[in-house]
């Protein structure tokens, strides 16, 4: 039996399987509001066969995007707008659906990759003043973000909590929240990004005050029978950055408070990062933290090959995988990984037709 293939619970949550399709932003928001695209986008992913689908990094307010055309989740119509995209997935698929929300920092205020990336300056039309910890740019001649207060901690911490209730309205199957790849939270866990010298900064027990207050202020906001988990990078990939160990730590404090899993990436906080890419090069973090915290873990980053899923899945480095760039390269990736190892698979009335003839057990229906 393979072990990529078998349920999974994740904290309240059942999951046919332990394929998850990783947050990937697409850039293709109007005003935080999901679009058409979106629409084809995430309706076609949510035929894929993966257990779960983790919607792209959804920001809690306007100045929380990465870009102005990233989606959000902090007003009534961008509330509406979501709810058409998951009538039609509902409608159509049994994927359990998460919200992954988040929030930029000094990471915001930025063009789409396809025309750069580079910051927009808060005094350009569609640019705005990025807040973090501390008034650091992310980069050398960027603008500075503004440092945070006490009373600027509470508005965001109260951001995350309103955009948690609408994900509850809205019948999400679970949240993710983003402390990963540089973004706010991760930017308050990292010493390179943090240099606060008050209860939120220093010592590794401060820096981890705010990202855990916003685990707790959303995991009350968020119905009890629903999931809420959090997405790490467990390493900066720079000397005297963010690291595993830390890692671990933080993951024993988020288990303390109900969270049931970790999704393990790495990077995105500093440009000096130096990451050596292979197959699987992140899934030594995910086994460490699974290990030495005993939590759930999420293994992610250039995993291709069903083979080496199963792998992961079987010896204990993950409970379950995700897959971003590879899913969107073949959208039908469970279904020809469930052909390789002798599984059967979810697929949709209308594709039953395309068993192919050599898996003739290949699909079953929901």
């Amino acid at each position: 039996m393979s072990q990529l293939f078998t349920p999974w619970r994740l904290g309240t949550l059942d999951l046919p399987n332990r394929i998850v399709i990783a947050p990937m932003c697409e850039y293709s928001a109007n005003d935080g509001n999901a679009t058409d695209w979106h629409m084809i986008h995430l309706g076609h992913l949510a035929l894929s066969g993966a257990g779960l689908m983790v919607l792209e990094a959804t920001a809690v307010s306007p100045e929380g995007r990465i870009s102005p055309r990233d989606l959000g989740l902090y007003s009534d119509a961008n509330e509406a707008a979501l709810a058409r995209v998951l009538a039609a997935i509902r409608a159509y698929s049994p994927i359990k659906v998460a919200v992954q929300l988040g929030h930029a920092g000094r990471k915001a205020s930025t063009r789409v990759p396809w025309e750069g990336g580079a910051q927009i300056p808060p005094n350009a039309p569609s640019g705005w003043q990025t807040q973090a910890p501390s008034a650091l740019p992310h980069n050398d001649g960027e603008n500075p973000p503004t440092a945070l207060n006490t009373a600027g901690l509470l508005r965001i911490r109260e951001h995350f909590v309103a955009a948690a209730r609408r994900a509850a309205r809205l019948g999400f199957d679970g949240i993710e929240l983003h402390a990963a790849h540089g973004y706010l939270l991760h930017q308050f866990l990292s010493p390179l990004a943090n240099v606060r010298d008050d209860n939120y900064g220093g010592s590794l027990e401060n820096r981890m005050r705010f990202p855990l207050e916003v685990f707790d202020a959303v995991r009350a906001a968020f119905p009890a029978d629903r999931p809420v988990w959090v997405r790490v990078s467990a390493s900066d990939w720079v000397d005297g950055g963010w690291d595993v160990e830390s890692t671990i730590a933080f993951a024993k404090a988020l288990k303390q408070r109900g969270c049931p899993a970790i999704h393990v990436s790495s990077g995105g906080l500093s440009p000096r990062q130096q990451i050596k890419l292979e197959p699987g090069y992140q899934v030594a973090f995910s086994r460490r933290v699974r290990h030495e915290a005993e939590i759930a873990t999420i293994a992610v980053g250039l995993i291709t090959e069903p083979e080496q899923a199963e792998a992961i899945v079987a010896s204990g480095d993950a409970d379950a995988i995700a897959l971003a760039r590879a899913i969107l390269y073949d959208p039908r990736w469970p279904w020809h990984a469930a052909a390789k190892l002798g599984q059967q698979i979810i697929a949709p009335n209308q594709y039953l037709r395309s068993q192919p003839h050599e898996h003739p057990r290949l699909f079953r229906t929901a």
